[in-house]
This record gives C-alpha cells, structure tokens and sequence, in this order.
C-alpha cells in the first residue's frame, strides 16, 4: 500500500501493479458480528485464542509482497539470514536503523538494488 492508499501488487520484477478493490458496503457492528458468526471456515476468536495470536512481523510481509523468499530477501537486501528469520518469527526486532532500512526497501526495492551493486566510485575505491 502507498502512502496514499493506493494497493498494488509488487511483480517479482519489482513491477508495481494496482489493484481495484471494490469499496466496503457499510455494515453495523451487529451486521458484523452475525456475518462472522455464519461463516464455518473462520469463525470468530475467542479472548483466550486472541490472547495466543502473535502480530506478523513486518519484514515477512513485505519479502512475501516482494515474492522472495528468506534466502533471496537476505541476499539481495545483505541482510543476514538469521537476524531475517529472528525478525520474521518474532525471537528479535529490527533496531531502529534496521526498521529505516526496511521502509527505504518497501518505497523503492529496485532503488536499493541498483545502489548496493553499484560499481564504487573513484572516491570509494581501495
């Protein structure tokens, strides 16, 4: 999602495509829960199965968005592969440099591409 709410589908290109979601018909709160209550595949949580659920750590969506998997996102993003998998199943969080990092690869993941294999400059050079 942009900032400005539009939705696209990132390609595994990096190829943005938009998606036309139809908007939400206005429901009531009761209307919503009678709806919930009807569906058998996803009824609704309890307070104690609630309580269990964990938040789905930010970078795992966005490397799905960007249809990569850990490996891939890792090497792309020279991101090591287990601080990744740390982020990703909750045992550690991205420090505030990192979480910088990951919203520059969320606006522009081929822009963060074309500067980390950049050839150096004369001034970077050994």
């Amino acid at each position: 999602m942009h900032r400005n709410g539009r939705l696209v589908r990132v390609k595994p290109g990096g190829a943005e495509e938009p998606l036309h979601v139809p908007p939400l018909v206005p429901r009531s709160a009761a209307e919503i829960e009678a709806a919930a209550a009807r569906d058998r595949e996803n009824p609704p949580l309890t307070g104690v199965q609630g309580e269990k659920l964990r938040p789905v750590p930010r970078v795992k969506t966005l490397r799905r968005a960007l249809a990569l998997t850990q490996e891939e996102f890792a090497v792309r993003y020279h991101i090591p592969l287990g601080t990744l998998r740390d982020w990703e199943q909750g045992r550690s969080r991205p420090d505030q440099p990192a979480k910088a990092y990951l919203a520059v690869i969320a606006r522009d993941p081929k822009g963060v591409e074309r500067a980390l294999h950049a050839s150096p400059g004369p001034s970077q050079r050994s």
